[in-house]
């Protein structure tokens, strides 16, 4: 592909052009993160230091920012590299700050000056690091940007205030940093990099920094992250106000390095033993350490800090060569005169003293005192309510919970704390308010009937005791229940009422059948006189069973063939009157949260509607009503429909001959883009191709135009989704199902992880590998293998052809055809035998057995992707899209469909890309890549619900297989998958999007700046 530079980076050649004197063709530049590279390269390198000079007096008057997008974030340095043509490496790299040009000029004028002096003298230029000490903003963006702008993340740096919960104390100040890329990071990229840099400053004023990241072009923020920035010092004398025997010698160290004074701490039983021995002292020859300057340093902390349950504390001044101390000493502490300081803090927790309890958990989850130091360590969170105790842990990276919940609860268990049947761990992000996963563990049995509502922590600890969840309509009736316990709850009734039903049940079979004359309770003497009364009871039974089997096949047909007149038209509907009602229905579903994991207060809401954080200023308000769009219905496009057209437009009789690939919906969509193609006489421009989750949510004509508005007109958009469709089965239809000249110049692959699952039974893929339309397939790529051949070696190829494939038509297969052909012609209902099964699948759903309002972990799935969808609403229209009104409601979507939880989805059963699936993707680029066609893959958005743990793990695991795929150039990777987490208005389920959601895509695509659409 011929890399097109855009008209900013074309601005910047032309600039370097005219300033440096070398021809543009000689110039290159490139923007990535905040940093702009410029290469000069010529028949001979440019001379550094006069290039250098050229530039340095062009940038002193010119502003950069004016020459780029106002999309591109600052400029904060310039790298000038100086090559010769054809030569793979630059001769020379010289980094420009542009927030110290003068420094620089004056450097490179004095070099200029006297050619014998090093570059190195002149004007000495102050690192980034060290005006970032300082509390600058912008000294501190550029100094992040110096790791980030190599991974192609840009930063901008912002100070703010906000006023502390307790309206006594002073506005402190907040660091906000925007990390901005055109892809999206793994969190754990930016976070613990961030986190050490930031605390590495020890910045004076700030008590803590928030991290937003980005992707560019999208208005909402992918992840959220809050970085500690007490200093060191801070960190050490709270924890040293508990006792802590690392954390008072580390403090003490710190203080008498002045002095040159080594410290080393033990404690036994209520006496600190500290040890002062001399520092940097290789040969050992150095005196003991003054006793009164010791002293008096430490006995001054020892009065500050006053730890909790430590009376005395004896010192001692020792010569390194020597192990008898040198001098002894002994401190009375504040322990002995204030009895609340003497417990230690074991016994405090004991007791249920909360802060206690804190230090001690954050003491047995940061082990590592450096690391703690580092990036702020994990911080402890603690809220009882009732008679549960309520822990949530956060750090930079969400704590491992096998690291984590074992550990706090077992600490738990052994403190036996009054009042406390209960323990609950969480853990999240810093910065987030939900967890990312929970445990639950119960000190002593408890009865329950409903789960519990999980309480929400504030993302800061001056937060700590607030609950966000209130009592308020809220459907709890008691509020110390744990999920498991009621899924074993449930799991027992439902056991017992099937086994009492499956007992009457057999008891009312058998007495039917004994009635019948034909069967005899077991243990009876039976006749043995033969008589001609079973040969007659048998005639009967037999023409009553074929009487029953023909007025069933009239009762079927009857019920899929009869008209509906009270049915409405979907075309009949103005859009004016179905946006209108689309906007009632939206607000009222808004009305009715249920507050259950995620509740927000009304009040809340209010509050923050117009800000993208909420009064902790750090959690995203996603409650917000969305301004719900979507292009006008068009008529759909049922078989009838499809026949007709295609025969007006002189293209039926090769629709009908036809072979079927064993789908009804692959039939209709190959007819409609086979019809579409002989109508433009080319194939479409843009293919949407996918699974359900693409025939739902890109809507052709949205696209198209807003690609129209963006300069590309009159692209030809098809939307090709498939239900179940996954990589094989999308192979097939790019490779072998579609013509060359139905190929089109993009394909839009829209779908996600579990499309590449390759351990699970690819269901529709066997489908239509057993199918006509796929055999004929084999043969015609058969046939086209051996086209180079002589005439007469084809023709006895295809003579042997025939032979095996009459051999291997074996007397099974044809009794089975023959049967089929047979009841094809006496049955009445067979030819709507699809919709037959339809019918019956959608009553059987609606039984109160499978229509239970509970979360049971059950290893069978239910289908979710069609159980909602009415027969006759099923039809795409002739773009191939399917649009969808319905908006997902939780409430009521699952009192009709169950709950299946990610450990029980066989969409993700044992999830492993590795396999079938990928060996597909792979053939798909080749392919594409021999063809000079696009592909961009589309990991569509899902909802809050649909994303559990065990999900995510998935999802996190398949976008880092497609990162590492998106270095192939005909290869883009867009992952919109927590675009709206919470906006449930803009699906038709939790996996899958409606006409809304679609409409939104579409237009966020046709704006999305990473893609190269096709021109005419």
């Amino acid at each position: 592909m011929n890399t097109v530079l855009l008209d900013s980076q074309k601005s910047i050649v032309q600039w370097v052009s005219q300033a440096t004197g070398i021809n543009s063709f000689g110039v290159k530049v490139r923007l990535r993160g905040n940093d702009l590279h410029i290469l000069c390269e010529g028949s001979e390198s440019p001379q550094r230091w006069r290039t250098l000079s050229d530039l340095l007096h062009a940038l002193q008057q010119t502003d950069l920012d004016l020459l780029t997008s106002n999309e591109q974030p600052s400029i904060y340095q310039v790298f000038v590299y100086g090559r010769k043509k054809g030569e793979y490496r630059p001769q020379w790299c010289h980094r420009v700050y542009l927030n110290q040009l003068e420094k620089h000029l004056e450097q490179v004028e004095q070099v200029l000056e006297d050619s014998e002096k090093s570059a190195q003298s002149g004007s000495l230029i102050i690192s980034n690091e060290s005006l970032a000490r300082r509390g600058d903003s912008n000294a501190i963006a550029r100094y992040l940007s110096e790791t980030l702008s190599p991974l192609g993340v840009s930063v901008q740096v912002k100070t703010k205030q906000y006023q502390p919960k307790d309206s006594n104390q002073a506005a402190v100040n907040r660091l906000w940093i925007c990390c901005q890329s055109s892809y999206s990071p793994d969190s754990s990229l930016l976070a613990e990099p961030i986190a050490e840099q930031l605390r590495y400053l020890k910045l004076v004023g700030y008590e803590d920094a928030v991290i937003v990241s980005q992707v560019s072009g999208e208005a909402v923020s992918e992840c959220l992250l809050r970085v500690d920035l007490r200093p060191p010092e801070t960190m050490l004398k709270e924890w040293a106000r508990w006792g802590d025997v690392q954390a008072i010698a580390r403090l003490l160290r710190s203080i008498l390095a002045g002095a040159k004074v080594d410290v080393q701490a033990s404690l036994k039983e209520s006496t600190l033993h500290i040890f002062c021995t001399p520092a940097a002292d290789p040969t050992e020859t150095a005196p003991a350490p003054d006793q009164a300057q010791c002293l008096e340093i430490i006995s001054r902390q020892l009065e500050a800090i006053a730890p909790q349950g430590i009376l005395a504390a004896t010192v001692y001044g020792h010569k390194n060569a020597d192990q008898q101390p040198t001098w002894i000493d002994w401190l009375t502490l504040p322990a002995t005169q204030h009895p609340a300081l003497a417990p230690l803090p074991l016994e405090l927790a004991n007791e249920g003293d909360e802060p206690a309890i804190i230090f001690l958990l954050e003491r047995l989850l940061n082990l590592d005192l450096d690391w703690r130091l580092k990036t702020g360590g994990i911080r402890v969170m603690l809220l009882r309510k009732g008679d549960l105790l309520h822990i949530m842990c956060d750090a930079t990276i969400c704590p491992d919970r096998s690291q984590v919940a074992n550990k706090v609860t077992q600490f738990l268990q052994h403190l036996k704390m009054p009042g406390i049947t209960g323990v609950r761990v969480y853990g999240r992000r810093a910065g987030n308010k939900e967890p990312f996963w929970h445990h639950g563990v119960d000190l002593i049995q408890r009865q329950r009937l409903v789960p519990e509502a999980t309480p929400e922590f504030a993302a800061t600890s001056e937060y700590v005791s607030e609950l966000l969840t209130t009592d308020n309509n809220e459907p709890i009736l008691r509020t110390d229940l744990t999920s498991e316990e009621v899924q074993n709850f449930v799991t027992e009734v439902a056991r017992d009422w099937t086994r009492d039903k499956i007992n009457r049940i057999s008891t009312y079979t058998k007495k039917c059948l004994i009635e019948t004359q034909i069967f005899a309770e077991s243990g009876e003497s039976l006749s043995q006189n033969p008589d001609s009364q079973g040969l007659k009871i048998a005639l009967v039974w037999g023409l009553l069973g074929l009487l029953l089997t023909v007025q069933t096949d009239w009762i079927l047909n009857y019920l899929i063939t009869r008209p509906i007149s009270n049915s409405p038209q979907i075309n009949s509907v103005s859009p004016s009157f179905s946006e209108q009602e689309i906007s009632l229905k939206s607000q009222a579903d808004q009305n009715e949260r249920t507050a259950f994991f995620t509740n927000r207060s009304a009040k809340e809401s209010l509050q923050n509607q117009q800000d993208i954080f909420n009064a902790s200023g750090f959690t995203q308000n996603d409650s917000q009503k969305p301004n719900l769009r979507a292009s006008p219905l068009k008529e759909r496009a049922n078989a009838t429909a499809i026949l007709l057209t295609a025969r007006a437009g002189q293209t039926g009789a090769a629709l009908t001959q036809m072979p079927s690939f064993n789908s009804r919906q692959l039939n209709e969509q190959l007819a409609l883009y086979k019809q579409r193609v002989a109508k433009n006489g080319k194939a479409a421009d843009v293919l949407i191709i996918g699974s359900s989750r693409a025939l739902r949510g890109i809507d052709p004509v949205a696209l198209s135009q807003g690609l129209a508005n963006q300069g590309y007109p009159n692209i030809d958009v098809f939307n090709f989704g498939i239900n179940g469709a996954t990589a094989q089965v999308v192979d097939l239809i790019i490779r072998q199902v579609l013509e060359p000249s139905e190929l089109p110049k993009l394909i839009l692959w829209a779908d996600g992880s579990r499309a590449f699952n390759s351990s699970r039974e690819d269901v529709t893929f066997k489908a239509i590998a057993a199918s006509e339309g796929y055999q004929q397939i084999l043969q015609k790529a058969y046939i086209a293998t051996n086209r180079d051949e002589s005439q007469l070696n084809f023709d006895n190829s295809s003579a042997q052809t025939k032979v095996g494939e009459t051999s291997n038509f074996n007397s099974y297969q044809a009794i089975n055809k023959q049967l089929n052909q047979t009841i094809s012609g006496l049955s009445i209902s067979y030819e709507n035998r699809d919709q037959i099964k339809a019918l019956l699948h959608k009553k059987l759903l609606s039984l109160p057995l499978f229509t239970r309002n509970q979360t049971i972990a059950s290893p069978i799935e239910v289908n979710p992707e069609n159980t909602e969808i009415d027969i006759t609403h099923r039809a795409v229209d002739f773009d191939g899209f399917l649009a969808l009104s319905v908006k997902f409601d939780p409430t009521e979507h699952y009192q009709k469909h169950p709950r299946v939880i990610g450990n029980y989805d066989n969409d993700y059963r044992n999830f492993q890309i590795e396999g079938e699936q990928d060996i597909a993707l792979q053939q798909i680029l080749q392919f594409t890549q021999s063809r000079n066609i696009s592909v961009v893959f589309v990991n569509m958005p899902l909802t809050s619900d649909y994303l559990d743990p065990v999900r995510k793990k998935y999802e996190q695991k398949f976008q880092q297989y497609m990162l590492s795929l998106a270095t192939n150039s005909h290869f883009i990777y867009r992952d919109l998958s927590q675009l709206w987490p919470r906006n449930n208005a803009y699906f038709s389920d939790p996996s899958h999007l409606n006409r809304f959601g679609a409409y939104e895509v579409s237009k966020n695509l046709a704006n999305d700046p990473m893609i190269a659409w096709p021109t005419k």
